[in-house]
């Protein structure tokens, strides 16, 4: 189960003057889910309305309903294989979103099940958060007790050339949960439109 309070805890910080997220990038799909397009770069270089455009999706996965439209799934310890999607979504998250051949992977496997007569997307937030120490009065204290390493998708359709609407699918791995790292668990997010897209995860 998801606890509110974590996913709280990450939007919280989502804002343009002190985001953890420290990377971006996506794909563009044409109404066949052919990739039309693709971009990477640092967060830090996008203006503050692109910040704040881009991160209104991110908290968008995020702040959808818990436990309801978004979920915990457990990742069976047998489908870790060399050559799964998991050892992918680990690649990428590794590399902080910087290899492209990882990313165009991961794009090809979504774009196959996005074609639904309409334009869309596909956006990759890469993020390093301090976990902050918490007293047992529940008061923040200085110092960090470690950082969660996480990579977030924000999956929807395209509201004009190259505008992305609010997303209607997407995940956060690994989970965070309790405060802390869960490298077992991913965090799904879908709505009816995109309902079959997750299934990709566990083939």
């Amino acid at each position: 189960m998801i606890n509110r309070e974590d996913m709280l805890e990450l939007t919280r910080r989502m804002t343009p003057a002190r985001s953890h997220i420290d990377r971006i990038a996506g794909a563009y799909y044409d109404a066949e889910g052919y990739i039309d397009g693709t971009f990477n770069t640092h967060f830090l270089k996008l203006s503050t309305a692109e910040k704040t455009k881009n991160l209104e999706l991110a908290k968008a996965v995020l702040q959808a309903e818990t436990n309801k439209q978004l979920k915990d799934y457990r990742i069976p310890e047998t489908a870790r294989k060399p050559g799964s999607i998991w050892q992918l979504l680990d690649g990428i998250k590794e590399s902080g979103l910087q290899n492209d051949a990882f990313l165009d992977l991961l794009y090809e496997m979504i774009g196959e099940r996005v074609a639904l007569g309409k334009e869309s997307y596909c956006f990759l937030f890469h993020g390093m958060y301090d976990v902050p120490v918490k007293g047992t009065d529940k008061e923040w204290q200085e110092g960090s007790e470690e950082v969660y390493n996480y990579l977030l998708c924000a999956v929807g359709q395209l509201e004009g050339e190259y505008e992305p609407g609010l997303p209607e699918a997407g995940f956060l791995y690994p989970a965070f949960r309790q405060r802390s790292t869960a490298c077992n668990y991913i965090n799904l997010y879908e709505t009816a439109a995109y309902q079959n897209l997750w299934n990709l995860l566990w083939k």
